[in-house]
């Protein structure tokens, strides 16, 4: 495969300006993620004295040392608990990713009782129905660290109740699949919560913590005038010796993990991380090469012999819709296609990828998408030209694509370019985004003036005089709210993506989801059709 020849020139204004700008995004991140830390750690001396472990301390332990962990979703909920940028806490009120136990890669869920007793925050559904999805595809162990007040009934919406079946049928269609789900039990386990205790095929609970029942001693006084302490109504104890909810009774957190190790090592083969060449070109000169100005073109090919094994990439089709890029390469020894944009979409450039993408099934390469797009292009000559008709057939093999597909927004993300190039509506494997990255129908200017040039043809079509301090506020109201809604933060706080990520580890992310994706094609679990029931 040939070594690609890069023509980027790692000095200069232009690039320490770039690269300036994208290192402050990536401080906003991690400045981000460290707030939802921090607040959960705020409940340090009360756990500490209650003699348990922090949610976070409860994961280290329980993953294998050394091994790596890709959390998920982490900025879920942004804004929408709180609309101050300085006041939110990101995270939906659990972690939420993709780990290695015993040597078996699960799927973890940790509630961070750290926060709120760990009720669930906005977009915490969302968030764990996405983990749900992902890890059934992938068809990994679903494990559980419980200890949730349950929904937060301060911020009751009904269609979360009503959706919210929607998990435990989830997980009874997971243990029906043939794919364990594991509880470890570290407190409250409450109302419909109880229900994720009860759907797991192996539970361990806490002696003098966990506690599992459908109405607690409040609740259960109010309904029917019956006084029970929680240990006699719910207690571990009781669940590992009457009710036979538990299986397994531990004697503290560090003892659950224990157990909960054990429990995970029979579950699975363990899985080897693939390994290949390091890129010759550093993936450090990415935060340089991307503009900081994104209307301003870069060559994505220069990203994507930053990620991939020797920097070598075979171009197909190279003169042929040239602005829509499709590359063959290997990345930690796996080969994949790339498709990426250095200008719009073009009815060429649709064809050539429908092309790709059709002959990338036929050879089962998984697909990567490298989005840096303004959409499909516009205007007389594209529409004679069948953009339609073209653009149609490339989201024809995009959503109907039979191999693990995964997409990276590197930059802008705008119009239907965003389906063609395998956006979140179109469901891909995972999808990930760099700090810098822009999501909208259309730039707010250009959505400014199109309601701008409405306006004014409405007011002339009526005979009036056209107003333009009226459609000067009309144009800064649409680019406001446009604006406020395209950030990578902003859309990840939506569950738009699968998680925020520094671009220098896109190769080590990209490398843990294609192993994922293509384990998950090797694997080929004891199916039933029923979950597994308790006597």
């Amino acid at each position: 495969m040939p070594p690609f020849q890069s023509r980027l020139v790692a000095a200069g204004v232009a690039y320490d300006d770039n690269r300036q700008h994208l290192l402050g995004l990536i401080d906003e991140l991690r400045g981000l993620e460290a707030r939802a830390r921090a607040a959960s750690a705020k409940a340090g001396p009360r756990f500490a004295k209650r003699g348990q472990l922090l949610p976070r301390e409860r994961l280290a332990l329980l993953l294998d040392a050394g091994a790596p962990f890709l959390e998920l979703s982490a900025l879920a909920g942004y804004l929408r608990d709180k609309p101050d940028p300085a006041a939110s806490i990101p995270g939906g009120g659990f972690i939420a990713g993709i780990g290695q136990v015993s040597g078996v890669r699960c799927f973890l869920v940790v509630d961070d009782s750290g926060i709120d007793a760990g009720a669930l925050q906005p977009m915490g559904l969302e968030k764990f129905l996405r983990a749900q999805e992902i890890a059934l595809a992938a068809k990994l162990p679903f494990v559980h660290l419980v200890e949730s007040a349950g929904a937060n009934l301060l911020g009751y919406r009904v269609q979360d109740f009503v959706t919210g079946g929607s998990i435990f049928a989830n997980l009874a269609r997971h243990s029906a699949a043939g794919l364990p789900v594991v509880a470890l039990v570290h407190g409250s386990s409450t109302a419909g919560g109880a229900y994720m205790t009860g759907l797991a095929d192996y539970v361990v609970m806490v002696r003098g913590r966990a506690r599992a029942f459908l109405a607690g001693p409040p609740l259960l006084k109010a309904a029917t005038g019956e006084v029970a302490t929680d240990e006699d109504l719910g207690g571990a104890e009781m669940h590992a010796t009457v009710s036979g909810l538990a299986e397994y009774l531990a004697e503290d957190d560090t003892d659950g993990v224990r157990i909960a190790r054990e429990v995970i090592s029979g579950l699975g083969t363990p899985e080897v991380l693939p390994s290949g060449p390091e890129p010759r070109l550093s993936p450090d000169e990415l935060l340089g090469l991307m503009p900081k100005d994104g209307r301003k073109p870069v060559d994505m090919r220069e990203v994507a012999a930053r990620l991939v094994d020797n920097s070598d990439l075979l171009e197909f089709k190279a003169g042929y819709g040239p602005a829509t890029v499709c590359l063959q390469a290997r990345l930690c020894g796996m080969p994949i296609g790339i498709i990426t944009n250095n200008g719009p979409i073009d009815p060429d450039g649709a064809a050539k990828a429908t092309h790709f993408i059709q002959a990338c099934c036929q050879a089962g390469t998984p697909l990567v998408y490298l989005q840096n797009t303004t959409g499909f292009i516009v205007g007389t000559t594209a529409e004679r030209g069948g953009v339609i008709k073209h653009g149609a057939k490339m989201i024809q093999a995009v959503a109907n694509a039979t191999v693990p597909q995964i997409t990276i927004l590197c930059a802008a993300s705008y119009g239907a370019g965003n389906y063609g190039m395998c956006g979140r509506g179109i469901g891909p494997s995972f999808l990930f985004a760099w700090p810098n990255a822009r999501t909208a129908v259309m730039g707010g200017e250009q959505a400014a003036l199109t309601m701008a040039i409405v306006m004014e043809d409405g007011a002339k079509a009526r005979g009036l005089t056209v107003d333009q301090a009226q459609v000067a506020g009309l144009r800064a109201t649409v680019v406001e709210n446009f604006d406020r809604q395209t950030s990578a933060f902003y859309t990840s706080g939506l569950m738009l993506d699968d998680g925020v990520i520094d671009p220098r580890d896109t190769r080590r992310v990209l490398a843990l989801t294609l192993s994922v994706c293509a384990a998950a094609r090797r694997r080929q679990p004891n199916r039933l059709n029923f979950g597994v029931a308790r006597p």
